[in-house]
């Protein structure tokens, strides 16, 4: 059996005692525990050396006593230790369950358990709103609380705020804080998205009109020319830590220390503590002036990673404090990394799941279901996509709307929402195959950031979705399966909407299809009149 979960059965039996007959501070009861397990050890140890009172079996009444004693209060001090009832940190696997409902603390000042008063301590700034939880013990009740006081002290009701329906409890410590409700989004299915074999419902969560319709007509080009296959480049999550030094010599030591080949295994070592699943894959460092950026990068499993990556920095730093004890941390994410920023870093070096993802749409697919020809979306690719996006500047844009898709599929399994702006750097490229009969479309994205256990995962809806696409949860048969998978659903995704949007440029028909289906007509007879 586990020996976490046989510490957390031994620690609950240790509260439920310490609850209902040891009415004493812990402190007391684990000095209580101590000092029996000191005289306990003494006195076995004196009986077993006593020559002339050999510790003979069956024990004695004093000698089964000293062995009781010696055994109670190894367990006890051991249940200290599992903590079952703490957050679980992004250990590994990143699942980050989260935490138990604390117990009830006093309330302060005296205060009655009663929900006016409480609101009213709300409203005072007595009791602060983000204390509820602690205070209560009960995060659905907090958060009607909380509510309740907004609603005073704003003097606008937030009746159009759903709250019923939430697992208040799921997103404590985990999702959000001070929470009063949430936000209703409608999740829309494009697909079957035929890739690599499979077939995928795809579930969006948007609201914009002709998004989903537009994605599942891009779906439906795949499938009928035989579908698309996906390849995964890299997989690694970056974290840069940004040190600084007296002088930039220093600085540069610590870079040449790093990056040496011989070192890369004892600081491997050491960042490898974090998790069981993370592991380290390479540290690339720059330098500007004293100020030095390492960019460490790692595996995460199936998590995204972000603190599993952050934990295995800090055990770095701190071990090369030992031979750089001048090292100023001023930061451990010094913006190389980059994250939720757009950054050339990643364009170029990738972050999160680097993925390519290609399919061959045949000539007659083109023209039946997506109204217009090869040669046209091949045009258009290159004066819009490429040429256009090139006049614009852009950094990794070079596509007709990655993000859209990104950022509906992110929304609907529990990811970063904010992680879309990198995840959705994307060059898409359409070339003429099989003599001009056919076109040949891809994706390239370098930077796809995401998981299936930790963050929003969790929650109900989210891990429906991620169930929907056969992804939920941690793959323990193979770690990291999961979140490679989903990074490949995403970059699918992103190539059927690719196809139906430039298609419905080609054919003139954005404007139309926009009319139709992100437009209702309550909004077109208000305009109207």
């Amino acid at each position: 059996m586990d020996p976490r979960r046989i510490g957390g059965r031994v620690a609950a039996v240790r509260r439920a005692l310490t609850a209902a007959a040891l009415p004493l501070p812990m402190r007391i009861t684990n000095g209580l525990a101590m000092v029996s397990l000191v005289l306990s050890s003494c006195d076995l140890l004196r009986l077993c050396t006593d020559k002339e009172r050999p510790l003979r079996f069956p024990l004695g009444g004093r000698e089964f006593a000293t062995v009781v004693c010696q055994l109670a209060s190894v367990v006890y001090l051991l249940s200290l230790f599992a903590h079952p009832e703490a957050p679980s940190s992004d250990d590994g696997d990143g699942s980050g369950r989260a935490p138990a409902a604390a117990e009830p603390a006093p309330m302060p000042g005296g205060m009655q358990d009663d929900d006016d008063e409480i609101v009213a301590a709300v409203v005072s700034g007595t009791l602060p709103s983000h204390h509820l939880e602690s205070w209560l013990g009960d995060c659905r009740r907090a958060a009607r609380l909380r509510r309740e006081a907004l609603r005073r002290v704003t003097g606008r009701g937030v009746e159009g705020l759903p709250f019923e329906g939430m697992d208040y409890q799921a997103i404590l410590g985990q999702c959000c804080e001070m929470p009063v409700g949430y936000v209703q989004l409608p999740v829309g299915v494009a697909g079957p998205l035929l890739l690599d074999g499979r077939e995928y419902h795809v579930p969006m969560a948007t609201t914009e009109g002709c998004l989903v319709a537009s994605v599942n007509r891009g779906c439906r080009a795949i499938a009928a020319s035989g579908g698309a296959v996906s390849v995964l480049l890299r997989d690694s999550m970056s974290r840069a830590p940004a040190v600084k030094f007296t002088s930039a010599k220093r600085a540069a030591e610590l870079k040449e220390f790093v990056e040496a080949p011989s070192n890369f295994e004892s600081l491997a070592a050491v960042f490898n503590r974090s998790s069981r699943f993370a592991r380290l894959q390479d540290i690339h460092c720059a330098l500007a002036g004293r100020n030095l950026y390492m960019r460490f990068t790692c595996t995460t499993g199936d998590a995204m990673g972000m603190n599993m990556v952050s934990k295995g920095v800090e055990n770095v730093l701190s071990w090369l404090r030992n031979d750089f004890p001048d090292m100023d941390l001023i930061s451990i994410s010094g913006n190389y990394c980059a994250d939720k920023k757009t950054a050339a870093v990643n364009w170029i070096e990738g972050r999160g799941k680097s993925v390519v993802c290609e399919a061959i749409i045949k000539g007659e697919v083109v023209h039946s279901i997506l109204k217009t020809t090869v040669e046209k979306l091949v045009e258009l690719n290159v004066i819009k996509n490429l040429a256009g996006s090139a006049v614009a500047g852009a950094l990794g844009g070079f596509n007709a709307h990655a993000s859209n898709i990104v950022t509906a599929l992110f929304i609907a399994t529990g990811q970063d929402p904010a992680q879309n702006v990198e995840s959705s750097q994307c060059i898409t490229m359409l070339e003429t195959v099989n003599d001009g009969d056919d076109l040949h479309i891809s994706v390239t994205m370098p930077s796809i950031e995401v998981g299936t256990i930790g963050g929003g995962t969790c929650l109900a809806s989210q891990a429906a979705c991620l169930n929907l696409l056969g992804v939920k949860g941690s793959n323990h048969g193979s770690p990291g399966a999961n979140a490679k998978r989903l990074a490949t659903i995403v970059a699918g995704s992103v190539l059927a909407g690719e196809l139906s949007l430039l298609a419905a440029l080609a054919s003139g028909q954005l404007v139309k299809s926009h009319m139709k289906y992100n437009r209702s007509s309550k909004d077109a007879a208000k305009d109207a009149s």
